[in-house]
């Protein structure tokens, strides 16, 4: 069973693909523009990883967006 925080590493991981999939970038691409592991942005994604607040920083940086995007609308459910 998966615990409570799943709910935000899933979210955060499907901004992030939405994020970088606008500015038409290859998880590759970002990762160069982020100085980010293409693996770690893979894991991100898919919701495998807790994201360090400085890789959230480089991630938004390589997005040229603000970091507040990849966390937008993120918050716990109450689970069923």
């Amino acid at each position: 069973m998966k615990g409570p925080w799943w709910q935000i590493l899933e979210g955060f991981g499907m901004n992030l693909r939405r994020l970088r999939e606008a500015e038409g970038m290859t998880q590759l691409e970002l990762a160069m523009r982020a100085g980010v592991d293409a693996a770690e942005i893979s894991r991100l994604e898919q919701g495998r990883r807790d994201p360090k607040i400085t890789t959230v920083v480089r991630l938004a940086a390589g997005l040229g967006v603000d970091a507040g995007e990849l966390v937008r609308d993120l918050r716990l459910r109450p689970e069923a």
